[in-house]
């Protein structure tokens, strides 16, 4: 693979550890600043709101920037970003540097993802959207945990600091090895045809997975810290080894997808959907259970990321002419979900539904995103009968 790939993926662990480590210090943050958990999640919702959002409008402005110089200057921005959550004197300006920064992720997720795919040739794009992603897999086996444990032992302002300098050198990687993109490529596209590549049902139901998927994800995964302590009995000081079993399934999970992609798309995005739900029921009894917490959770990991390279190859492929916006509004879908996942566990927990019992809405969301695929892929196939 492509030395260039590499510095990508290091820019995406540093992106994503930003993201995720609201989970790992969130009651650090509430003590701080003497908020409940659930608002401090709100860090997460808002955060998500914003890519959403922002994604899509900052796409549509930046259509004919060329990819490299605008996939540098939205990290630029994100390194200010973090210095800025480092040096928050309060919850509400906390919460704006986190939307500043939240204003440029789906645009460098869409971008980036789409410079990765042209790194490689065709029937090579799902092993390189793993690769790509795998940033984020890592960032769930070392960033977060190791973030977290900065954040207990320093204090939550070094995570920020420490994501916001490795976010530097990745920029300056990105810089360095990035080629520009070809001429004639698909950067060439205009408004007109991005809008026209989100009306084929490949995209939009994508989207429509996404969204179920992360919604059923992050209503868990949000809350999983206060989970392990309050209901597993885990020391808070050892919730970092289980977030770094989770990022290695997390990890495992990616890669796999990504390669079982490039062979049979579809078959393995519906397989990996119904295997999620199953992990969620097997994650209902384990709650209890520290060993059986450490399974359970790296199984709910694996499948749970499994989709992302799949997914993701299905949206690139169906609007190969213009990719662009479609690749940008990934992350819109990835952070609605987000974003009302943490809202539904929030509501769920304060509910008085307990943290216990926080798996269920995963496992209906997974069951109904696979219910999706199959209707995408069977619509996919008919078309085609159709043609022929």
């Amino acid at each position: 693979m492509p030395i260039a790939l590499l510095a990508l993926s290091l820019a995406v662990f540093s992106v994503g550890t930003a993201e995720l480590i609201i989970a790992g210090i969130l009651p650090n943050l509430s003590a701080d600043f003497c908020i409940d958990i659930p608002t401090a999640g709100l860090l997460v919702t808002a955060y998500a709101v914003a890519v959403a959002i922002g994604g899509p409008i900052f796409a549509m402005l930046t259509t004919r920037l060329p990819r490299k110089q605008l996939i540098v200057a939205v990290m630029m921005l994100f390194v200010v970003g973090q210095v800025l959550c480092a040096l928050a004197p309060s919850y509400g300006w906390l919460m704006a540097a986190r939307i500043l920064v939240a204003c440029g992720h789906g645009l460098f997720f869409g971008s980036g993802s789409v410079a990765a795919a042209e790194l490689v040739p065709p029937n090579r794009r799902g092993a390189a959207l793993s690769i790509f992603l795998g940033g984020f897999a890592v960032a769930t086996v070392l960033g977060v945990p190791i973030g977290t444990t900065v954040g207990n032992a320093l204090g939550w302002r070094w995570s920020f600091a420490a994501i916001g300098a490795i976010a530097l050198v990745a920029t300056i990687l990105v810089a360095v090895l990035l080629p520009p993109s070809p001429a004639g490529s698909a950067r060439d596209a205009g408004l007109r045809a991005e809008i026209r590549a989100l009306s084929r049902q490949q995209v939009y139901l994508a989207y429509v997975v996404i969204g179920l998927v992360m919604t059923g994800a992050l209503a868990f995964t949000t809350y999983q810290v206060p989970l392990l302590i309050h209901v597993t009995g885990i020391a808070q000081a050892w919730t970092p080894v289980y977030l770094v079993l989770g990022g290695i399934g997390t990890a495992v999970g990616v890669y796999a997808g990504g390669r079982a992609a490039d062979w049979r798309l579809m078959p393995t995005l519906i397989v990996v959907l119904i295997g999620q739900a199953l992990t969620g029921v097997l994650l209902l009894p384990s709650v209890g259970s520290p060993p059986a917490m450490m399974v359970s959770l790296f199984l709910w990991s694996a499948l749970g990321s499994a989709f992302d390279a799949p997914v993701q190859a299905r949206i690139l492929e169906a609007a190969r002419e213009a990719p662009n916006l479609a690749a940008t509004l990934i992350s819109t879908a990835f952070n609605i979900g987000i974003a009302l996942g943490a809202w539904l566990g929030g509501l769920w927990i304060e509910a008085g539904l307990g943290y216990a019992t926080l798996p269920l809405p995963g496992i209906v969301a997974s069951l109904m995103a696979a219910g999706v695929a199959i209707v995408s892929w069977r619509l996919e196939r008919r078309r085609r009968l159709a043609v022929a």
